[in-house]
C-alpha cells in the first residue's frame, strides 16, 4: 500500500479521487438541508444531521477494520489520542462547517475549502522542519487567499461578502488543516482505519450533545428515501475520504499532499451548479484561478527554477 500511495500517480488517483468526495460534500449537504426542510437557523438541526452522518461512517469503517484489515478496534490507551483527533478533525471542524455552510452558498463554500491546503502548509511550517515554507510556497499562500477573498467579492462593487457563514467555514478550515497535521502524526503510531472510525464516532457523539442541546430533540427529521440516500453517501464518503487522505498523509510530505486540496473548490462549485443550480459567478472563477495558480506556483517553479540552476 505504501508503494501505491507514495508514487506519483498512485499520489495523484487517490487524491483526486479524495477531493472529489469532499467537493461533492457541499451540494449533497444543501440538498439533504432541503429535502428536511433544516433552515439556516436551525443550528441544531444541522448538528444533529452532522452526527448521525459521522457516527454511520465511523461504525463503517470500523466494521471495515475488523472484517477486511482484520485489525483490532479497542481503544485502551488510545483513547485519549482518538478523542483529541475527534475533537479537532469531526466535532469542532463540522460545528463550524455545518453552521458555517447553511449561512453561505455551495460555491462559496466549496472555494473556501480550498483554503485548507494553505492552512495546512503553513501549520506544517512550524511543526516539521522538514517541510519549512519557502518563497515558492509563500507565494501560493498570498494567491490562494487572494482567490478566496474574489471569489467572495460580490458583483457591482460593494465590497468583500465575507460574513458570519464565510467566517466559521474558514474557521472549519483550519481545525480541519490542523486535525489532518493531528492524524499524520497519529498515523506513525496507529492503524489508520480504526484511528479514522473512532475519530468520527467520538466527534459524533459531541455533535449529538450540542445538536440536542440547541434543538431540544433527538430525533426532530422525517427521511424520504431520496434523503435517506444522500446521508449514507455522506457517510461513504466521510468514510472513504478520511481513511484516503489520513494514508496520503501518512506517507508523503504535508505540502506534497496539500497541493491536491485546490479540486476540492473546483468539484464542489462545478456540482453545486449542477445539483443545486446555483449560478458561478464570474469572480467565483476569477477567485478558483488563483487559487489554481497558487498550486502551480508551489509546484513548478521550485522544479522550473532548479533546472535552469
Amino acid at each position: 500500500m505504501q508503494k501505491i500511495l507514495t508514487h506519483r500517480i498512485g499520489l495523484v488517483v487517490f487524491a483526486l479521487l479524495t477531493t472529489f468526495l469532499w467537493g461533492s460534500a457541499f451540494p449533497f449537504i444543501k440538498k439533504s438541508y432541503d429535502l428536511l426542510q433544516i433552515t439556516s437557523s436551525e443550528y441544531g438541526e444541522q448538528l444533529l444531521f452532522a452526527s448521525y452522518r459521522f457516527f454511520l461512517a465511523g461504525v463503517l469503517l470500523l466494521v471495515v477494520s475488523v472484517l477486511v484489515f482484520k485489525q483490532t478496534i479497542t481503544l485502551k490507551e488510545r483513547t485519549y489520542a482518538y478523542s483529541r483527533l475527534g475533537f479537532f478533525l469531526t466535532f469542532l471542524q463540522y460545528v463550524f462547517f455545518y453552521i458555517g455552510l447553511s449561512l453561505s452558498t455551495g460555491v462559496q463554500g466549496s472555494i473556501i475549502a480550498g483554503s485548507t491546503s494553505f492552512f495546512q502548509m503553513l501549520l506544517a511550517h512550524f511543526r516539521y522542519e522538514d517541510d519549512r515554507l519557502n518563497r515558492f510556497k509563500g507565494l501560493a499562500l498570498f494567491l490562494g487567499f487572494t482567490g478566496v477573498i474574489l471569489a467572495n467579492w460580490p458583483q457591482g462593487g460593494q465590497g468583500v461578502s465575507f460574513g458570519v457563514g464565510e467566517g466559521l467555514l474558514i474557521a472549519a478550515m483550519v481545525s480541519g488543516a490542523f486535525g489532518n497535521l493531528i492524524a499524520k502524526e497519529y498515523s506513525a503510531h496507529y492503524p489508520v482505519a480504526p484511528m479514522t472510525g473512532w475519530a468520527m464516532v467520538i466527534g459524533s457523539i459531541g455533535l449529538f450533545i450540542a445538536g440536542v442541546i440547541l434543538d431540544g430533540h433527538v430525533a426532530p427529521f422525517t427521511f424520504s428515501t431520496t434523503s435517506a440516500w444522500m446521508l449514507m453517501y455522506l457517510a461513504f464518503l466521510s468514510a472513504t475520504g478520511f481513511t484516503l487522505w489520513n494514508l496520503l498523509m501518512k506517507y508523503n510530505p504535508v505540502s506534497k499532499v496539500s497541493l491536491f486540496m485546490f479540486f476540492v473548490p473546483i468539484y464542489g462549485v462545478s456540482l453545486s451548479a449542477l445539483i443545486l443550480g446555483e449560478t458561478i459567478p464570474p469572480q467565483a472563477l476569477l477567485g478558483l484561478l488563483f487559487v489554481v495558480s497558487g498550486i502551480l506556483v508551489s509546484t513548478y517553479l521550485p522544479v522550473w527554477f532548479q533546472k535552469r540552476g
